[in-house]
């Protein structure tokens, strides 16, 4: 059965000053977001949801979705501040919405087969979502079974400052047994180093599956999201920039034992512009792989 692919896009239209001003990485000015979507209608996906602000869905619809919905199911899902569990409602002075856990929790009424979650910035490569679809496929959509594409490490990092990476560590199975959020990562020969709060720093061999908020969630993961995103509101919610992020939540799940998580392994490699000198590389990358087929020229020409 055809997939669903759920974008985190909410964040899109203020981080780039209007959906206008998103850098172009194509040859014919495509962005990210258009090449991911190319890659997962040729990988078997038949739905595209994007997770947006409703204040800029014209904005969305016109300048991005419009290239591409007459080839695939386009729907959307809105992420607002009002939007909480019966019960609950907005602290005064609260400004900006809750996190990527939230950001999902809000596409429940529109997402109701098995699906993949991606950001909408991130360039995740072609063999990634043919393998997390196919992974989806296999899945019974009533299972608590998830999973992620875990990418390279070293393939992640950037050459103009450190990043933070959620790396993860497995078990036998290839299950993932927890993510350790490291905020200052640095490449360091063909490895990495990790800077902690103290300056203490801890060598990685740069091979280490990384999670790059590439997931696969069955239709269960409501239900989960739900009780996890009241619990955090209990704790934190009062806090006026607190988010509830998906990859710690999917950690809590694991660590209660109500879900496994399957680390799949892809060759592609990530990009993603976190300095603004990597924007040239990007491009250069991209451009690369249009030269040696793995994309035409012009995506939706």
């Amino acid at each position: 059965m055809p997939q669903t692919l759920v974008v985190l896009a909410a964040g899109m239209g203020s981080r780039y000053g209007g959906l206008k001003q998103i850098d172009p990485m194509g040859p014919t000015g495509e962005t990210i977001l258009d090449y991911s979507v190319f890659d997962a209608l040729r990988a078997g996906f038949s739905k595209v949801v994007f997770i947006i602000r409703p204040d800029f869905e014209a904005d969305f619809r016109n300048n991005v979705s419009s290239k591409f919905e007459h080839l695939v199911d386009v729907q959307y899902a809105f992420q607002t501040l009002d939007k909480l569990p019966g019960g609950w409602s907005i602290p005064a002075g609260r400004e900006k919405p809750w996190g990527t856990t939230h950001a999902i929790l809000c596409a429940a009424d529109v997402v109701k087969e098995n699906f993949a979650v991606i950001n909408a910035d991130d360039f995740y490569g072609q063999e990634s979502y043919a393998v997390l679809n196919k992974e989806l496929s296999d899945v019974d959509s009533a299972a608590n079974t998830f999973s992620m594409v875990g990418f390279t490490l070293r393939n992640t990092l950037s050459d103009h400052g450190s990043v933070a990476r959620g790396v993860c560590t497995t078990d036998e199975n290839a299950l993932l047994t927890h993510i350790d959020e490291m905020t200052n990562l640095s490449r360091q020969g063909n490895g990495a180093v990790y800077t902690r709060d103290d300056g203490n720093t801890v060598s990685l061999t740069g091979d280490e599956p990384v999670s790059m908020n590439m997931w696969g969630f069955t239709p269960r993961l409501f239900d989960h999201l739900d009780r996890v995103f009241q619990e955090f509101l209990r704790t934190s919610g009062t806090e006026l920039k607190s988010e509830c992020f998906i990859p710690l939540t999917v950690g809590q799940l694991i660590a209660e034992k109500h879900v496994t998580c399957k680390v799949l392994r892809s060759n592609s490699t990530w990009f993603g512009v976190t300095y603004k000198e990597d924007k040239e590389i990007v491009q250069g990358s991209i451009a690369t792989l249009v030269e040696k087929g793995k994309y035409p020229k012009s995506l939706w020409g």
